[in-house]
C-alpha cells in the first residue's frame, strides 16, 4: 500500500467513524480525481485527502490550490451527471499527519466546505 492510499484508507475511516456513508473512491475522469466520495442525509461530500509528515512546507490543505479547487469541481460535476442524487454538494479536505508510515501513529484534521473556506 502506498503512502497515499494509506492516507486515504485513514480519512475514509475516520469520516465513516463520523457516521458519513462511502460511496466510492477514487473516481476518476479526463478532468481529474476525486479521493473520497461520501454522503450523510444532507450532503454529498466530495473529499480530497493530503497525507503529510509536518507543516514544514504548509499545510497539507494549502496544497489545494485554486487549480486542483477547479479540477476536483469539474470532476464532482461529472459524478453528478452520471448519478442523480437531491444531495447538496459539498468539498472538503481531510489532512492527515503520518510520522514516517507509522500506522498507529497519526492526526486527522477534517475541514468541512474547505473550498469555501479557500476564498473559492
Amino acid at each position: 500500500m502506498t503512502k497515499g492510499e494509506l492516507g486515504e484508507q485513514k480519512a475514509c475511516e475516520f469520516l465513516v467513524k463520523k457516521g458519513f456513508k462511502l460511496i466510492e473512491k477514487n473516481y476518476r475522469t479526463r478532468y481529474g480525481e476525486i479521493d473520497i466520495i461520501m454522503c450523510d442525509d444532507k450532503y454529498l461530500i466530495f473529499v480530497e485527502v493530503k497525507l503529510r509528515r509536518n507543516n514544514k512546507y504548509g499545510t497539507p490543505s494549502e496544497s489545494v490550490t485554486f487549480c486542483k479547487q477547479t479540477k476536483i469541481i469539474n470532476t464532482a460535476n461529472c459524478w453528478i451527471v452520471e448519478n442523480s442524487t437531491q444531495l447538496q454538494p459539498r468539498f472538503d479536505v481531510v489532512e492527515v499527519y503520518m510520522n514516517h508510515n507509522q500506522i498507529r501513529s497519526y492526526k486527522i484534521t477534517h475541514i468541512e466546505n474547505a473550498f469555501d473556506a479557500f476564498g473559492v
